[in-house]
């Protein structure tokens, strides 16, 4: 006799939010019957964003009724992750173990991230007329178009005008560029108008007439369908014989897709993390609870807390996990002599630690061994950073350098010379203050009032973010959501500092693995 064992497997999302432990369900997918592979159909469409850690559970059943309560079905396990790991994974794609039922090999699961891109296009168009109505009494007309796209309630709101070409009624209008998104919020058939005007040095431009098209009609491109009457509805209303007031004609359309951050990091652009932490004396001995470096063995210090808040994101994108963990401004053992570029794990020729538990490992060890000293210089580890970035020009890798210190700095002229040469490089800096100081010189780092330069050469791309941990510390005392807060402000910034050296050098995402396709496996049975 044959016995068939019948699976009816639903996967079930959950997600944390920031701060909070509590799991909540997020959606489930549908039923897949009588296979032990079951190739979900369903998506799950959620917001992304670089800086901020979204807690991921996926919890599988076998479906024994039409119960909608879980707890009537049989657990198969479970797999957590963060949104970050997925999309950081290769080709956004994770596979990962399901765990969850003690001393039983559950399977693996894979999960594959997409971005919902349909408003990422930008068209190039460019239109000429022909024809047009005479508007001036001593010349012809100086005309230009207005588009508007239509709102859900049926006003129109201008999304462009182009420039006016003078004394002429079969103008050529130069070309333009405009997103999907503003042209027709991504809605292919949302009508847009398009308004016709001759121009008027007083602003009491004179309407010529209009049209209305579509996305969907204007991507056919140039052809008979993208020629279109120019009508003034008075004229119209008042003359039997009238046609139209011209016509103007579409002569190019062109589609750009708009590349994104996340296109570099599925094509396989790695992040590389640093972190450089100020162990001088200021800070305060280690030893004693009012120390910055104070080792809490209940909770974490400010140093530990930034470390964390901005590491446990930025991991999620580095595949080996593997991180360079500096310290500056110590006395180093056995001899005493000062440094403001040594390695956490003490060893430079590998400053490596594997994952953030391991460069808070390193950091604990550092505290122990190392005088804490001075002065405050952050041009060494800026030029062990940018070192390492000169090296890599194709986009591959973009670097990521946190500093965290608690004093005023005291190589600020070496140090914006380091930041002006940086700009040219593939990384950013995160500099995060910690503790009471005043962090006023910090400000002119950062850059985003007044752009930083030295030596009469400006910085090339803004690429430094500052801020005092202070402004984001929970009054309630809920160091989690300290963490989130903080690392939410300082890797904002992240993804767009990282388009724009992309796309000042021209470097393009490298294509995306091919999707994954499951393998086909045949229906188990039992004997």
């Amino acid at each position: 006799m044959t016995r068939y064992f019948f699976l009816f497997t639903v996967c079930v999302l959950y997600t944390q939010a920031i701060g909070n432990k509590e799991w909540r369900e997020f959606g489930r997918t549908e039923v897949i019957d009588n296979t032990l592979n079951p190739d979900f159909v369903r998506k799950f469409i959620m917001d992304y964003f670089f800086e901020e850690r979204e807690n991921l559970r996926f919890d599988f059943y076998d479906v024994d009724s039409k119960s909608p309560n879980l707890s009537k079905h049989d657990f198969l396990g479970q797999m957590f992750c963060t949104l970050g790991e997925i999309v950081g994974s290769q080709g956004s794609r994770l596979e990962k173990s399901i765990v969850g039922i003690p001393g039983k090999k559950c399977g693996t699961v894979i999960v594959t991230a997409e971005e919902l891109g349909c408003c990422r296009d930008s068209v190039l168009m460019q239109f000429c007329a022909n024809k047009l109505d005479k508007k001036d009494f001593f010349g012809k007309s100086d005309p230009f178009l207005v588009f508007h796209r239509s709102n859900e309630d049926g006003s129109f709101t201008i999304c462009h005008k182009t420039e006016v070409v003078k004394n002429t009624l079969n103008p050529v209008w130069q070309a333009f560029k405009i997103s999907v998104r503003a042209l027709c919020n991504g809605d292919y058939d949302r009508t847009i108008k398009v308004e016709v005007y001759d121009w008027d040095r007083d602003g009491s431009h004179d309407f010529i007439g209009e049209f209305t098209t579509s996305y969907r009609e204007l991507s056919r491109g140039q052809s008979q369908f993208n020629v279109y009457e120019v009508i003034n509805p008075k004229k119209k209303g008042k003359k039997k014989k009238y046609v139209n007031s011209g016509t103007v004609t579409l002569l190019s359309f062109l589609i750009e897709t708009e590349v994104s951050f996340l296109d570099y990091i599925k094509g396989g652009t790695q992040i590389n993390f640093t972190v450089a932490i100020d162990f001088t004396a200021s800070n305060g001995n280690p030893s004693q609870p009012t120390s910055l470096h104070y080792m809490n063995p209940y909770q974490l210090n400010a140093y530990g807390m930034a470390l964390k808040a901005v590491g446990e994101i930025i991991q999620d994108y580095d595949s080996d996990k593997m991180f360079p963990a500096l310290g500056f401004g110590a006395r180093l053992p056995p001899d005493g002599r000062v440094s403001h570029e040594f390695a956490l794990n003490g060893n430079p020729q590998n400053p490596y630690c594997h994952g953030i538990d391991g460069v808070m490992e390193a950091y604990y060890r550092s505290l122990k061994s190392v005088q804490l000293y001075g002065p405050t210089n952050f041009a060494p580890v800026i030029n062990h950073v940018a070192r390492y970035a000169a090296s890599v020009k194709d986009g591959s890798q973009y670097f990521v350098l946190l500093i965290i210190t608690d004093g005023v700095i005291s190589d600020m002229a070496q140090t914006k010379e380091s930041i002006v040469n940086a700009s040219k490089l593939p990384m950013s800096i995160i500099i995060v203050g910690v503790g009471p100081a005043e962090f006023d010189a910090m400000e002119e780092l950062d850059g985003d009032v007044v752009r930083i330069s030295s030596r009469g050469k400006f910085a090339e791309r803004d690429i430094v973010q500052f801020v005092p941990f202070r402004d984001y510390i929970d009054r309630s005392g809920n160091h989690v959501l300290s963490m989130a807060r903080l690392a939410k402000d300082v890797l904002a910034e992240i993804p767009e500092q990282f388009l724009s050296y992309m796309r000042v050098r021209g470097i393009k995402p490298s294509p995306a693995p091919p999707p994954y396709t499951p393998p086909i496996h045949v229906l188990q049975t039992q004997i």
